[in-house]
């Protein structure tokens, strides 16, 4: 029996994805999900609407005064959504 190259079934999986058009999908549903994870459950709380069109990720906040705060961390808000993510899926993040 002759050995051939072996790949990990997780770049199978993951090229699979890319090929059938689903990669960015679930990258942003990694995403999405990630907000709770990164912000906690206080600022959840108050997270009524989270979703994502052009890679801007659009979040309505109930709170004016937590609405302020996450617009002066919205870079770091990006970085760190997109490393809890494991891809580069958003470029910047609207407030309403």
């Amino acid at each position: 029996m002759k050995k051939t190259e072996s790949e990990k079934v997780g770049g199978v999986i993951m090229q699979y994805l890319r090929e059938m058009g689903l990669e960015t999908p679930l990258n942003e549903h990694r995403l999405i999900q990630a907000w709770d994870k990164v912000l906690g459950p206080a600022v959840s709380r108050y997270t009524k609407e989270i979703r994502i069109y052009n890679q801007v990720l659009f979040v309505t906040v109930s709170s004016a005064a937590l609405r302020n705060e996450l617009m002066m961390r919205r870079t770091e808000l990006v970085a760190r959504l997109n490393a809890q993510a494991g891809a580069q899926v958003i470029t910047q993040i609207v407030l309403k």
